[in-house]
Parts: C-alpha cells; structure tokens; sequence
C-alpha cells in the first residue's frame, strides 16, 4: 500500500493500492494555514477508512512542492518520519504533475498551464501537454508577468489548483513503480528563501 501526502497547496493524504491504482481513501482540505493541525488526523483517518494499518503501507508518497516554506515541509516531514518509522522508502514527486494528470483525466486534450498560490502575490507555475507531461517549471512569477514569463505558452488554459490531489499522487508513484521511471529529486521546491531569516552580527553601541 502506498501512503501519498501533500501539503504544496491544502492538505491532502490518501492511501492507494499500488496493484490496482485505486484509491482506498483520501482526506483533504484546501485550507493553507492548518496544516500542521489536520495531517495528523488525516493520517489516522485515511488509514482507518482504508481498513489498513501502518505496518500495511510499503511506501510513502511525498509531495515536493512548489509551495510556501512554512506548509511544504509539514507534509515532507511527516512522509519522511513516518517512512522511517517503517523503515519503508520515500517516493518524491512534483505536486503539479498530479494536478495536471488530474486535468488530463478530464479529457480536455490540449496544453495548458498549472497555478498555485505561492503568496507575496506571487504564484508558481509550470506547463503540461496534453498528456500531463510537464514541459516547462515549475517557476514562480507575479501574475502580471506570466504571459512574459510564459512566452508561447502564455494562451494555453490556466487550471488554478487550491490543493493537490495525493490519491492522484500516489497513482502517478504506482505508474512509476510498475514501469521503472524514476522519481523526482528528494529536494523541496521552495522556489525562493523562506520568510524567517537570520539575524545579522549585533550592532556596535556607542557610548
């Protein structure tokens, strides 16, 4: 069983089967400030709903982001604490790519552009063909200049996500495990410094 989370966005957690690629349960909310609040219970829930328990899950589904310092790495942390504690491996994929398998599955067929809010009126982007694959980003631009940012792209549909789906998370980990492909890099993508920075040398007071 494979356990996916994601926190790029909302909170998101699911548990899929790995064999038949269908998702036993899934909990999530697009709330982007409690997720430190709701991945407990998700996990717990998700788990439950599944009819499953921690020693079932094989591997854990990490959402890498783009998304805001403070909420990606609650979701990478508790997919990292909870695979060691199994002693199961971590599996790290580009949360846009699950939005835009989702599109896919809708059937539209054409290119289009994936967005997240990355606030600071920014956003993070990245761009899809028709078949999901991502083609440029993910970035981070101003909305105003994303169709500079964008080039050709910029007339392509514009899906704005609130959260990322972890059950298509872990169906795009269970394509991966089944064909061989690799993940992608165990590294977050902030895309830029976190809002905390340290403090400078102490100023000299003169007396």
């Amino acid at each position: 069983m494979l356990l996916a989370i994601d926190t790029s966005a909302g909170t998101s957690v699911a548990v899929v089967d790995p064999t038949t690629h269908r998702v036993l349960a899934e909990r999530s909310t697009d709330d982007s400030r409690r997720h430190a609040e709701v991945i407990g219970p998700f996990l717990r829930d998700v788990l439950t709903d599944a009819g499953i328990t921690a020693t079932d899950v094989t591997g854990v589904v990490a959402g890498m982001g783009p998304g805001p310092f403070t909420g990606l790495r609650v979701g990478i942390a508790a997919a990292r604490t909870f695979a060691a504690a199994r002693g199961v491996p971590v599996h790290p994929l580009v949360s846009h790519d699950a939005v835009a398998a989702d599109v896919v599955a809708s059937g539209d067929g054409a290119p289009f552009v994936v967005l997240t809010d990355a606030r600071r009126r920014e956003v993070y982007f990245s761009v899809h063909d028709q078949t999901g694959t991502r083609t440029a980003g993910p970035g981070l631009a101003r909305p105003d200049d994303l169709d500079d940012v964008l080039g050709a792209s910029s007339g392509f549909r514009r899906v704005t996500a609130v959260t990322v789906p972890a059950g298509r998370l872990g169906q795009l980990a269970a394509d991966r495990l089944a064909s061989g492909s690799p993940f992608a890099e165990d590294t977050p993508l902030y895309l830029r410094d976190p809002d905390v920075t340290m403090p400078g040398a102490p100023k000299r007071v003169a007396r």
